[in-house]
């Protein structure tokens, strides 16, 4: 359970606690599908929060006494919270900036509400722009040799900067398609050094050489819809059981699954580069205690040995 989930979960709660007094512990953790145990938790979070002050008048009431004795919820103190909200000024700003994204970039199914959100943000904060805005699409080169290397369907050598490794390779590759996913564009193409398919950063490739060498029949890239992660066929699988200190991971990776283990939380994620597990593992550092398969961390056993085998010499 990450700190996000709770908070949205929080801000429906206090509302539907508010239209269900004296509601039942059970029934209302069933409602948002968690345990008693997990509502209880989200209850005493919402014991401390309020307007601001922090005086016992500021703060959202509820009788915990009832909660537990006779499993019954009964809020107070929180009519704020039954009121619309309504966004900030750099709330509207960045929300207008990602509609202008989505209107360039997103499927032209979509476009009439998203030109209708966007009018009626824009009604608010004003249609000047006040802010920048870089789409991670790499360079007019690079697009425009991509373009008419898939129109003429030949394969391409890339200059590829990659980042986990920090080198620069020169693939061979068959581009399928380019595609815009999380405000960056990729390129979708079977790579003939690996005999597989492989997804690259537009703005990490430096430079498409086209070559007079006609594209192969692959069959269909990976679709995106699970995560293009799901997909590769050099992805594994590894679980880490973390301490509390370790439990940030939850917030800035996409897992797989997240479990309580003891104080801290037991996380499956995909690895598609041992090089990019090998600098996760060291940053955690003691907040690991167990990683799943073992040899998974062998990498970074061997990288910290080197690193204080140095601060000994």
């Amino acid at each position: 359970m990450t700190s996000a989930a709770q908070v949205s979960r929080l801000l429906a709660l206090v509302p539907y606690l508010q239209q269900h007094p004296d509601a039942d512990v059970r029934t209302v953790a069933e409602v948002f599908q968690v345990t008693p145990r997990q509502l209880l938790a989200d209850l005493n979070v919402l014991w401390f929060c309020g307007l601001p002050g922090g005086t016992p008048g500021d703060l959202i009431e509820i009788d915990m006494d009832a909660v537990e004795a006779e499993g019954r919820i009964r809020l107070s103190n929180a009519d704020f919270l039954a009121r619309p909200l309504r966004f900030t000024l750099d709330e509207a700003m960045a929300l207008a900036v990602a509609l202008r994204a989505l209107l360039e970039f997103g499927d032209t199914a979509l476009r009439s509400a998203v030109a209708s959100a966007l009018a009626k943000i824009e009604a608010v904060v004003g249609t000047e722009p006040r802010v920048g805005v870089l789409l991670g699409g790499g360079a007019d080169a690079v697009r425009d040799a991509l373009a008419d290397a898939l129109a003429r369907g030949v394969a391409v050598r890339l200059e590829y900067n990659g980042a986990s490794r920090g080198a620069t390779t020169h693939p061979l590759v068959d581009p399928a398609r380019v595609a815009v996913r999380d405000g960056y564009s990729y390129l979708d193409a079977w790579s003939h050094d690996r005999g597989a398919w492989r997804t690259y950063r537009l703005d990490r490739i430096v430079a498409v050489t086209p070559t007079d060498r006609p594209v192969a029949d692959h069959g269909e890239p990976p679709g995106w819809a699970g995560g293009w992660l799901d997909h590769r066929p050099d992805a594994v699988e590894v679980t880490l059981t973390l301490a509390p200190a370790g439990r940030w991971i939850t917030e800035y990776y996409p897992l797989r699954s997240v479990e309580p283990a003891g104080d801290g939380v037991r996380a499956t994620l995909l690895v598609a580069d041992p090089v990019w597990l090998r600098r996760l593992l060291l940053r955690l550092g003691p907040a690991v205690l167990a990683v799943d398969p073992p040899e998974a961390a062998a990498s970074a056993r061997d990288a910290a040995r080197a690193a204080l085998a140095a601060y000994d010499a």
